[in-house]
């Protein structure tokens, strides 16, 4: 395995768009990166530049110590996992598995040996015969990961190889893919939109937005101290609620006073000093406890629409900036219409300036 290092790696296609801008990260050896962001974001085209299917217009990208920008795909020593698996079809699942070995001029014997290794990690032994017509979604998604493992690479490349899986078998293969990185010690890069594949498989997380790095963290850290809105709204689900306005002290007591006639006025039980310049407010939904109406720091909301998950209900309610989201216990019976009373642990919110910069 090895470690890959970027450095201000940037790709301008020919029209002038910039895909991706001057993006840097340090993959340690046998850690696991995942590149999340929103569809256009630039995560594809960078591993595709580490890959080397796309030329980086300029910075430096580096395998185990060496510039690759230069070396042909084939001499990287990467294998890379596609979204739509890439399986040749007029080949048995054994023949796929090999073929790379065989392009290689590995030995017979020792070909043999390293499918059948993998297939017996990947529980892909009784289907070693059989051609990708004859096989489900989650069994050809199982067959193009063998195919990469057997090769034993340096670094292993992942664009989004589970959405075209059903939710089910997406969750049963995303641990697989956590137990073969534990098995394998492999470094691998792994990008999707889905921050809950982010967020459960990851050692480092880069979120990146329009062609940037925002923020480059452990799956916690993003989550409890994003750097900025976008990150703050991106990780998490349900969604952060974000409430505009400003902080104001009265007395002993601090509200942050949301904007419009029906703006939410939201007492804060502890005062961060970092919230008095905030124009923003974020709250994550399960940061919003039920109250009675007599708690001095509670508010009261009208809901208009409850969804029952069975181990939370979702709560929305109208704000003067929209709707926002609670999560409160399943034990609650919380209708259509009500009134309810919510304060904020004021420990967990997050206040961003209006440059969007976490405060």
């Amino acid at each position: 395995m090895a470690q890959v290092t970027l450095n201000n790696v940037t790709k301008q296609f020919d029209d002038g768009t910039v895909a991706v801008n001057s993006v840097s990260f340090d993959l340690p050896d046998g850690k696991f990166l995942v590149i999340v962001g929103p569809s256009g974001c630039g995560k594809s085209t960078t591993l595709r530049m580490i890959a080397g299917l796309e030329t980086a217009t300029s910075g430096e990208i580096a395998i185990g110590g060496r510039v690759v920008n230069n070396v042909h795909p084939k001499d990287r020593d990467i294998a890379m996992v596609f979204q739509n698996y890439a399986l040749y079809p007029h080949m048995t699942v054994r023949q796929n598995m090999e073929f790379a070995l065989k392009m290689r001029k590995v030995a017979k014997d020792e070909r043999q040996r390293r499918v059948m290794e993998v297939a017996r990690m990947l529980e892909l032994e009784p289907l070693l015969e059989r051609k990708p017509k004859a096989l489900s979604g989650g069994q050809r998604q199982r067959v193009a990961l063998g195919r990469a493992i057997v090769r034993n690479p340096k670094v292993f490349l992942f664009d989004e190889p589970l959405s075209n899986l059903d939710a089910k078998l997406r969750s049963q293969t995303r641990a697989e893919l956590q137990k073969l990185h534990h098995q394998l010690n492999a470094t691998s890069i792994y990008v999707t939109h889905d921050q809950v594949e982010a967020m459960t498989m990851a050692d480092q997380i880069v979120v990146m937005d329009r062609g940037e790095v925002q923020q480059i963290a452990s799956p916690l850290e993003l989550y409890n101290n994003p750097a900025n809105r976008f990150v703050a709204g991106f990780i998490g689900t349900p969604a952060m609620n974000f409430f505009e306005g400003e902080a104001k002290t009265e007395g002993e007591k601090t509200w942050f006073v949301q904007k419009g006639e029906q703006g939410a006025r939201i007492p804060l039980e502890q005062l961060n000093p970092a919230t008095l310049p905030a124009t923003t407010l974020g709250i994550r939904p399960e940061h919003f406890l039920l109250t009675e109406s007599g708690d001095p720091f509670g508010f009261p909301v009208a809901v208009n629409v409850v969804e029952t998950l069975g181990n939370q209900t979702l709560i929305h309610f109208p704000t003067g900036g929209g709707m926002a989201i609670a999560a409160v216990s399943p034990d609650c019976h919380i209708r259509y219409g009500d009134q309810v009373w919510l304060r904020v642990q004021s420990d967990r919110v997050h206040p961003f300036a209006e440059t969007g910069q976490r405060l």
